[in-house]
């Protein structure tokens, strides 16, 4: 059995390594929202549809809509 110190030490890595993972999905998922914010800004203004970029972005019509502004 290992001394309380080092199961610490080890708990204290386990714990450390799974917020880097969770942040860094987490920042990975804003990273790709905010790109197909971009997409649909630009393609709204080049004149598609909204169910077009609907379709390409997997956004709802609501969020369009209010990306549309």
């Amino acid at each position: 059995m290992l001394p309380v110190s080092q199961d610490e030490r080890e708990r204290a890595i386990a714990i450390s390594r799974k917020k880097f993972q969770t942040d860094y999905a987490s920042d990975i998922a804003t990273s790709e929202d905010r790109g197909k914010e971009i997409v649909a800004r630009n393609a709204l203004a080049e004149g598609a549809s909204i169910e077009f970029v609907s379709k390409i972005t997997g956004f709802s019509i609501d969020t369009i809509k209010r990306l549309q502004g």
